[in-house]
Order: structure tokens, then C-alpha cells, then sequence
């Protein structure tokens, strides 16, 4: 009880209402003595566990918090694990040493425990994309993509089945058809042709239209745009940081510019 006060008791936000609050309930219900309890009221304008908060035109009322996103990223891994229509040992294994190594001892053994639980549970993809897009931004939700291939490689490698339902939920979350390609080419390993992809451009994009990709794709990706989800998320974005620059230096090199 002792991890959860103190992991989610001064964070509690929007994902521990409305359809995800729903599938994580019977995971976290035991979390909730009085004095969280009353927080979680408190900070949800009276609303008890279970219902959503409201959204307003283009403004986020309650912003997306560290908790939040990694509630979401275990929700969307079940989701993933459950894409082939098997659950093997082997891939739960491969995703605790995912969560281990991208939240540390403490929380992914939280995790895996919540994920178990979520793993038993029928989860409609498409209302759980539905509540994200009501509170979380842009380039946190690019980042949630690239969590769930990081996830579905684990294994070494990204099957059918997870591939097209990372599709689904891209598309679902709004993110536009390029975000999608550039982020699936840190994973899904093709030709050259990655490197163009990664930056968003195709290769016959000028030696000037490279550069300036470079300098548009840094700024989109830096790492501060999701300073908001603590240290482990930004260590996250520079990996896709580093990507956008390894693969800017791949093309000079190939095209011999500077």
C-alpha cells in the first residue's frame, strides 16, 4: 500500500477517471484510503474515481501529469500484448525488463502488478485513445507511440499484429501520418530510406531541405516539450532526439554536405 500512497497519492489526475479509470479500478481501489480519497476529490472538482473531467474547446483543464502517462502506457501495453490473440511468459518477461529499465525497480514492479491484473480485462482501444485525446498534448502523445514500440520490440522484434493496432491507436490519438513513420523507423528497420523517414522528408529532398527538416524536427522533438512528465519521460525524448541526429549526420555523410 506504502508504494502507491507515495507514488500516486501527491499525483493523482485525469487517467484515474473515465474509461481507463475504469480498467485500472480494480487494480488501484485498495490505494484509496480517506485521506487520498478526499485529495482525489478535491483536486477533480467533486468527482468520485470512475468519472471523467470535462475539456473546453482547445484547453486542457486538468494538464497530464507524470502518473497519467505512465497509466496510459501500461493500459496501451496490455493492449499490445493482447494483439496476437496469445499471451506468452516470455513476453511478460520481456516487458518487465522494458518497464525496469525505463522506471526503475520500485514502479515497474507496481506496473507489472497493475498490468496483470489489466491483461484479464476487454479494452476498447478506441475509448481509451477517446479520453487521451481529451487531455493529453501533442508531443506527449508522440511520445506515447514511441513507448509502445519500445514495448512491442522488446522481443527483438515487431510482429503484424502489434504493428497494425500501434497503427490504429496512432491514428487514433490524431498523430499525423508523418509523426507515425518517423517514430517507426527507430524500431522497424528498413533500408537508408529510414534516415529520410526519420526526418520526415523523402530522399529526394534537396541538400537544403534536409538541414531544415533537421532544425524543424529538433525543435518538435526536444526533449523540454515534455519536461511536464518527469525524468524518465525526457530521457525517452532524447532517445528520439538523438535518432533525428544521427540521422541528419547519416545523410550529410552520404551526400558528403556540411
Amino acid at each position: 500500500m506504502a508504494i502507491w500512497g507515495k507514488l500516486i497519492g501527491g499525483s493523482i489526475g485525469w487517467a484515474f477517471g473515465g474509461i481507463i479509470g475504469a480498467i485500472i479500478g480494480a487494480s488501484i481501489g485498495a490505494i484509496f484510503d480517506n485521506a487520498t480519497r478526499d485529495q482525489y476529490v478535491a483536486r477533480n472538482g467533486g468527482q468520485t474515481q470512475g468519472q471523467s473531467q470535462g475539456y473546453t474547446g482547445n484547453n486542457y483543464r486538468h494538464r497530464t501529469t507524470q502518473n497519467d502517462f505512465e497509466i496510459c502506457i501500461v493500459v496501451l501495453t496490455a493492449a499490445i500484448m493482447k494483439a496476437d490473440g496469445t499471451l506468452q511468459r516470455t513476453e511478460l518477461d520481456y516487458v518487465k525488463r522494458f518497464f525496469l529499465q525505463q522506471f526503475g525497480q520500485e514502479k515497474a514492479e507496481m506496473y507489472i502488478k497493475m498490468l496483470r491484473d489489466i491483461l484479464k480485462k476487454e479494452i476498447n482501444i478506441y475509448d481509451v485513445c477517446g479520453q487521451i485525446n481529451m487531455y493529453m498534448d501533442i508531443a506527449s502523445k508522440r511520445l506515447l507511440i514511441q513507448y509502445l514500440f519500445g514495448v512491442a520490440s522488446s522481443d527483438g522484434n515487431v510482429d503484424k499484429a502489434e504493428l497494425n493496432l500501434i497503427e490504429v491507436i496512432s491514428k487514433n490519438l490524431r498523430i499525423s501520418e508523418a509523426d507515425y513513420i518517423s517514430i517507426k523507423a527507430m524500431f522497424v528497420k528498413g533500408s537508408s530510406k529510414n534516415d529520410y523517414a526519420v526526418l520526415e522528408i523523402e530522399p529526394t529532398a534537396s541538400d537544403d531541405e534536409v538541414k531544415k527538416a533537421y532544425h524543424r524536427m529538433a525543435m518538435k522533438h526536444h526533449p523540454d516539450k515534455v519536461a511536464h512528465l518527469g525524468e524518465d519521460a525526457q530521457k525517452a525524448a532524447q532517445v528520439k532526439f538523438q535518432k533525428i541526429k544521427e540521422a541528419y549526420d547519416n545523410i550529410k555523410a552520404e551526400r558528403n554536405f556540411t
